[in-house]
């Protein structure tokens, strides 16, 4: 990197740098990396398969699969908006939870999500976005609802006034990551079904 700095090019390509080095330097590069960008002022392409590199270094990220591109964002953009499943899938860790669902309303207007006999009420900030909503509810027309695992609580007052998006579900797995610990949870009736459909909850 140093003797391609000397040379003055107007861009740099940089295929996987950090891929051999071990988690701490890995850190410690990506800040490094970082300033040397912003002191050069010139593009750097940077590939990697790592999000995190690519959400804390990019100003621009494209997502590639299959050779084909899929969004091309800001790294915000491309974590609150994602283009499709793969992008959403994609970005975020632990990465988003997806379930077949259908979309129905009751006489009220109020617009509900059902999944795996559960059913879930969608706040109005969000049915709102809804796009062709009349095509999907109460028409049986399969959607996929995603959700982020920060997305989950478990405190109390939520639980106390949010009653219509409560769902009882089981820990199966707990990893405590000292400042977070991570719940992945299975629906009741799918412990007994041995499903390993897991459900993602960041506390």
């Amino acid at each position: 990197l140093g003797r391609a700095i000397v040379r003055d090019p107007k861009v740099f390509l940089l295929d996987e740098p950090l891929s051999n080095l071990d988690a701490k330097l890995r850190a410690q590069m990506r800040t490094e990396i970082t300033k040397l960008h912003h002191r050069l002022a010139t593009t750097f392409i940077y590939v990697t398969h790592d999000q995190i590199e690519a959400m804390t270094m990019g100003t621009r990220i494209v997502v590639m699969k299959d050779g084909f591109i899929q969004q091309v964002d800001a790294p915000q953009k491309l974590y609150d908006y994602p283009a499709n499943l793969f992008v959403a899938g994609f970005i975020g860790t632990p990465q988003m939870n997806f379930f077949d669902a259908t979309l129905t309303s009751d006489n009220s207007g109020k617009i509900y999500v059902e999944f795996e006999g559960k059913k879930v009420a969608l706040p109005k900030a969000k049915s709102d976005k809804i796009i062709n909503a009349k095509e999907y509810i109460n028409t049986g027309k399969p959607v996929v609802f995603g959700v982020r695992p920060e997305d989950l609580h478990d405190e109390e007052s939520f639980i106390n006034n949010s009653r219509e998006t409560v769902i009882d579900v089981k820990v199966d797995v707990v990893e405590k990551l000292g400042s977070e610990t991570l719940l992945y949870c299975v629906f009741q009736e799918e412990e007994n079904d041995g499903v390993s459909n897991l459900v993602d909850a960041t506390k």
